[in-house]
């Protein structure tokens, strides 16, 4: 059998009041209301089972307890080791986070963002890289725009090219540094497992290593550098395909962890192994490390707190009058997977 829902104009008749007066108590109205009203309203309220409407009290306030989420995909740990920070930060100033994934789509993150708007959520973190698409970059700007002229904000954890608070990973630098770790090794072949052409972390962190290795006077062929999937399958197929191309490298830099990943179940596969065939490094640091054989050398970026500053940014203090940059260092951490032998 349905339960009755109670309605606002119940509440208002047991209570004795307006139906204005009950709206603006359990709605959330800046309008004020005596102390006498307010407290009959809510204890009729209580006593009857009222839920008020997510919706009426957005519009009243012209906001809402609603935080979005936006990621590319939850599935990699790097998105959801930045979601547990966004969502901590959020939970704790009573917040409710809504989670939506773009698999990469630009229009869907779009669409995502637009929706969000027109729930009145208080704020958006958006996590995830850009590309070299200007105009779905144009769009989503313009998107922005509109839901911080509401009243929201928003905050990115990307490149610094849109108009919110982003907070920017150390990209180029940590790949660079760690190109220079892996020279000072001893490794001199190398090869590097770049993701999609269009994805501005991958360019960056590819061209930061080539950059590192230069300053050692290595230079990066062209056929080393393979693209794939920025995702486990992607790196297995391309470390597949460099081996195919029998280049020689013997030291791989996979542009994130999860291609890493993929790329030693390919190196197994071809009945070799790692390090003593073959050295494989990646990027990130992403939690499910530590159950890998060998441990992988890669670059460490602390994703929940990652996630921790771009939740601030877009929940704490007013509206900045301009955006503003927080830029987050990376370390190189040297494991197994790179050793030199012998």
């Amino acid at each position: 059998m349905a339960h009755h829902q109670v309605t606002l104009a119940e509440v208002a008749k047991h209570a004795k009041v307006s139906l204005a007066t009950a709206s603006r108590v359990l709605n959330g109205s800046t309008r004020q209301v005596s102390a006498e009203l307010r407290e009959r309203v809510l204890a009729t309220a209580r006593e009857l089972g009222y839920l008020p409407n997510a919706s009426a009290q957005a519009l009243a306030r012209n906001t809402s307890s609603l935080v979005g989420l936006v990621v590319h995909d939850i599935a990699d740990p790097y998105f959801s080791s930045i979601a547990a920070g966004v969502t901590r930060v959020a939970e704790e100033a009573g917040l409710i986070v809504v989670l939506g994934t773009t698999s990469r789509e630009p229009e869907r993150e779009l669409a995502l963002l637009s929706t969000l708007r027109a729930h009145r959520a208080r704020a958006v973190v958006l996590v995830g890289t850009r590309t070299t698409d200007d105009s779905a970059t144009q769009r989503l700007a313009e998107e922005i725009t509109a839901f911080q002229a509401q009243g929201g904000r928003v905050a990115c954890v990307s490149q610094a090219h849109l108009p919110a608070d982003t907070v920017v990973p150390a990209n180029a630098l940590g790949a660079h540094d760690l190109a220079a770790s892996l020279a000072a090794q001893g490794h001199r072949e190398f090869a590097v497992l770049a993701g999609p052409e269009k994805l501005l972390a991958a360019r960056d962190r590819l061209d930061g290593f080539r950059a590192g290795l230069a300053e050692h006077g290595l230079e990066l062929a062209a056929h080393n550098v393979v693209h794939g999937a920025f995702t486990r399958d992607g790196g297995h197929v391309a470390m597949h395909e460099l081996l195919e191309r029998g280049t020689g490298a013997k030291c791989v830099f996979a542009v994130n962890d999860v291609m890493a990943v993929g790329a030693l179940a390919a190196v197994r596969e071809r009945g070799l192994r790692s390090p003593e065939d073959i050295a494989v490094a990646g990027f990130d640091d992403i939690p499910t490390l530590s159950d890998l054989v060998p441990p992988l050398t890669t670059v460490r970026l602390p994703l929940e707190e990652i996630g921790e500053r771009a939740a601030r940014l877009a929940l704490e203090g007013e509206a900045p009058s301009a955006p503003r940059t927080v830029e987050i260092g990376a370390e190189v951490v040297l494991r197994k997977s790179t050793a030199v032998l012998g």
